[in-house]
């Protein structure tokens, strides 16, 4: 084969990897890259308690799948390799109802139920057949001296490779459909949700100008094709005109409102105005305000939910996060020790109260500190910041050893190998061999290792 030629090979290979690349919905999507988790207690329960129905209709465990919430303007939700299920935050933001996140999640559980992310390499296989079978026919054309036709019979492969890894991944989304719609039927909830997502996803379409009368050249079925196949499985559903549980409601409106709140400040002031005296609105003015440095807004709108109800921990769990980052840690120990207690020591929030504690710089209280915080860590030990307060508190003590263990649990779980195993070397060497403390720093140091050979091996093929 010509110089040319074998050029030409490996471009049109290149166009076609950049090609199916483009084309991979986002089930197919890396666990470790893109937009970072976001963590809070309450949306993480309100998630469980959506999901469990759902899992358990799935044939699923509940101990195995999670509902993990990311930083994501888009409109979207998806699986990885694991049985997660990945919400973006623009969803939940937009989302009218629970019923709308219900299907979603339903949804996504076809696809972990289908092995769908796993199987994606069938799909890719199958395109990639295509194309070799008819790169080898095109070059024989082109060596024959039919040069142009050689050169479109290869377009024409690469064509037919990506319509047949399109179809493919059409194919999971209808089965996901399906199979959402037959876990909302055996958990008893109505597919109303589901028919007023996609419209909403139908209007996004017309506004970005997508008015394709087919569904040829897409990863999913257009949303007018899903809402026709699932209208009449929907309508005909003993469940159709099911309730949604008034109180699973009304936490889905408090999440989606502290969760705008959070992330758009001035957004969440516009969409919950002060003469708005609801919940969410008050959880969406204090988000906001807080974040955009106005304390003593943010702890009257805080004070205001606390009015509705004195005891509620996440209401708690706001007024102390507010104290703490306006610097009144101490002020912050009362609310956030009665969140704790009323979570039965719910990580994240327990974790804030080891800081509030800490940032007292009151020594007698590092001890209580400590205790929180370790036990916040055994139950849930990816949580960075946790870890970063329990290596404060052993630098106190002068373990020095413990506080380089706690430095490369938490640069392991920022993703940085390198210093990771720095600090688990460092603890290696202070920790008593064979305790469960230098084990665990084995454990991270040998993890680091195969990153950094694997970092290394990928920039030496670069």
């Amino acid at each position: 084969m010509s110089s040319a030629l074998s050029r030409f090979v490996r471009l049109l290979m290149m166009a076609l990897v950049l090609g199916l690349a483009t084309a991979r919905p986002a089930a197919a999507q890396s666990e470790d890259s893109g937009p970072s988790i976001l963590r809070d207690t309450e949306t993480e329960a309100l998630f469980a308690d959506i999901a469990k129905p759902l899992v358990e209709a799935a044939n699923l465990s509940n101990k195995s799948v999670k509902v993990i919430l990311l930083n994501d303007d888009e409109i979207n939700a998806f699986v990885a390799g694991s049985q997660n299920v990945y919400v973006n935050s623009g969803l939940l933001t937009r989302a009218d109802n629970v019923n709308q996140v219900q299907f979603v999640i339903a949804h996504e559980l076809g696809h972990v139920a289908g092995g769908h992310a796993i199987r994606m390499g069938e799909g890719m296989k199958q395109a990639t057949g295509i194309t070799l079978a008819t790169m080898v026919l095109g070059a024989i054309a082109i060596a024959a001296g039919a040069g142009e036709a050689g050169m479109g019979l290869m377009m024409m492969g690469q064509r037919a490779a990506l319509g047949q890894f399109l179809a493919f991944t059409r194919a999971q989304e209808t089965s996901a459909d399906l199979a959402g719609a037959s876990y909302l039927h055996k958990a008893g909830i109505s597919g109303k949700g589901g028919l007023d997502f996609f419209k909403k996803l139908q209007n996004q379409e017309y506004r970005l100008a997508i008015y394709a009368t087919d569904s040829y050249d897409r990863t999913h079925p257009l949303s007018s094709e899903r809402i026709a196949m699932l209208t009449d499985l929907f309508k005909k559903d003993p469940a159709w005109n099911a309730p949604t549980d008034p109180k699973l409601e009304a936490r889905f409106q408090r999440v989606k409102a502290k969760l705008t709140g959070f992330l758009d400040p001035r957004q969440a002031v516009s969409k919950y105005p002060e003469t708005d005296q609801s919940v969410p609105a008050h959880y969406a003015r204090a988000y906001a305000y807080h974040l955009t440095a106005y304390p003593d807004k943010a702890l009257s709108e805080a004070d205001a939910l606390l009015k509705a109800d004195a005891h509620d921990p996440y209401f708690l769990e706001l007024k102390g996060q507010i104290l703490l980052e306006s610097g009144r840690p101490a002020d912050a120990i009362a609310p956030l020790r009665e969140a704790t207690e009323k979570t039965h020591n719910a990580p994240l929030i327990a974790s804030m109260l080891g800081h509030a504690l800490i940032s007292t710089e009151d020594p007698k209280n590092y001890a209580e500190a400590k205790t929180i915080l370790k036990a916040a860590v055994a139950v849930d030990n990816e949580n960075p910041f946790a870890w970063y307060q329990l290596g404060m508190i052993y630098g106190q003590e002068g373990d020095e050893s413990r506080a380089a263990l706690a430095t490369a649990e938490r640069n392991n779980l920022e993703g940085d190998p390198k210093m990771a195993l720095a600090s688990a070397e460092t603890a290696m060497r202070g920790i008593p061999v064979g305790t469960p403390d230098y084990l665990r720093a084995q454990d991270i140091a040998m993890v680091s290792r195969t990153a950094l050979k694997k970092d290394k091996k990928g920039r030496d093929r670069e």
